[in-house]
């Protein structure tokens, strides 16, 4: 083969390369009223520039606050500004279990926080605490009070049950609807053994009772008749079943979709992504029919929670001090 052959086969192959590059989106230039809000919290506009186009998860923490407090004048409404966090974190890469104590607590080493993965819980509790805050420290809290009891950092503390931890906990934020929107609900029972998870996931003795806790859902088919009832910021429970038993097993955002139907934005593997919710439940019966007979869980129906109008947090409890060993007494 030539040398005049190699150069052009070269410049092929490489021509070949770029064809297949995906498209470098067109860069967003601030408005008028951006550049205002900008400078009302003191923030360059050319800093302004630059975060409008990279998203939240490749931003550093000081970047997140400074965004944070541009973002409560840029979107005064809740709802809408929970939507447009939640997008501006497409694409974040997806990590099941990301989160624990570390180094607060070694019972779970993974960090308090991550800024550049996401699973679902860590992501919708992530665009809640950023949606409510002005700042990088004001997230931080916000973030802890979702997360745990009365905001009390620990592994024993942290809000494990979507339906009977999370969902409760955070009444303050968002309420339970699924039995008011006019479709059949389904009955569930779960049987909550705190005890024994934190002893087989963390090794960690605590004495607490078994908990009976009933539930309902609106099961798969019934959800198109309702979803039109559905708002911006509202918090979705994916409830799948297996052998009779019936558990959330995925959480997510609803989001509004330019032609007004209802969306679901949420973190799931390989990154976050919004999809329609009859699109969702549609993927999932491919996902099921592709495993029948293999005893997987599959999709039954959905939990909805309502984002409370004008949501305050309450206070943190105070953090106890750690307790010493008993050998060295008190």
């Amino acid at each position: 083969m030539t040398k005049k052959t190699l150069a052009a086969l070269a410049v092929a192959l490489l021509l070949s390369a770029c064809a297949h590059q995906p498209p470098v989106p067109p860069r967003i230039e601030p408005t008028a009223a951006q550049l205002d809000a900008a400078r009302r919290v003191g923030l360059p506009a050319a800093e302004l520039g630059e975060l409008l186009n990279k998203p939240l998860f490749q931003m550093q923490p000081r970047e997140v606050g400074r965004y944070l407090a541009w973002q409560q004048l840029e979107q005064p409404d809740l709802r809408k500004r929970i939507a447009a966090i939640a997008r501006k974190n497409i694409g974040q890469p997806y990590e099941l279990f990301l989160l624990g104590e570390f180094p607060y607590e070694t019972y779970d080493t993974q960090p308090l926080f991550s800024l550049a993965k996401s699973d679902c819980v860590v992501f919708a509790e992530h665009t809640y605490a950023m949606a409510l805050s002005g700042s990088w420290e004001e997230f931080f809290w916000v973030l802890q009070r979702i997360r745990y009891r009365d905001g009390v950092i620990g592994t024993a503390t942290r809000n494990h049950y979507t339906e009977a931890d999370w969902n409760v906990a955070n009444h303050w934020l968002v309420t339970d609807v699924t039995r008011t929107l006019g479709a059949p609900t389904q009955a569930y029972h779960q049987r909550i053994d705190r005890q024994a998870f934190l002893l087989k996931q963390f090794k960690i003795q605590r004495d607490i009772p078994v908990q009976p806790f009933d539930d309902v859902y609106v099961a798969k088919q019934d959800v198109a008749a309702i979803e039109s009832q559905l708002q911006d910021g509202d918090f979705v429970n994916v409830i799948s079943g297996r052998n009779g038993n019936h558990y959330a097993s995925h959480v997510g955002l609803i989001v509004t979709g330019a032609d007004g139907s209802r969306r679901l934005l949420h973190s799931a593997e390989p990154q976050v992504r919004e999809e329609t919710l009859q699109g969702f439940i549609a993927r999932m019966a491919e996902r099921d029919a592709r495993n029948a007979g293999q005893n997987k869980v599959t999709l039954s129906g959905f939990k909805f929670l309502r984002l409370n109008d004008n949501p305050q947090a309450p206070a943190m409890a105070p953090q106890p001090r750690p307790a010493r060993p008993a050998v060295l007494g008190s």
